[in-house]
Parts: C-alpha cells; structure tokens; sequence
C-alpha cells in the first residue's frame, strides 16, 4: 500500500511520479532565466566591489559617536 503525504493543511501533496515530464522548452527556459539570474547576481557584486567606497558610512559614525556621547 503507497503511502500518501499531506501538508499541514491537509491538501494532499503530489509524488515526484505523478508530475508529468517536462518538455524541452521549459528545461530550456529554465536553464535560461537560472543563468540570466545568476549572471545578474554576479554583475551586481562586480559592480558593488569596482565602485565600492570606503568613506561613504563616516558620517554615519560620526553620528554615532555623538549620540554616544550625548547618552553616556
């Protein structure tokens, strides 16, 4: 006897072999927007290292230092 699985709610959740196979376009868009995903992540890091400055978050330390000093 096949064992079925429920979600918490209680809808019955579907086995990996009653889905039905894929076509090859959808593999192939798939594959597509993971590597365009992917290629977006890695340009916002590149971007984010080339045009990184150090000295944008002094201020925020000097704001910081005078509630500080304001406090204790």
């Amino acid at each position: 006897m096949e064992r079925t699985g429920f979600e918490p709610f209680g809808e019955q959740m579907v086995s990996a072999t009653d889905t039905q196979p894929r076509s090859r376009t959808s593999k192939l868009l798939l594959r597509a927007g993971t590597g365009l995903f992917w290629s977006l992540v890695a340009g916002i890091v590149l971007a984010r290292a080339a045009f990184f400055e150090p000295g944008v978050y002094d201020g925020f330390s000097r704001v910081a230092s005078l509630a500080k000093s304001l406090i204790f």
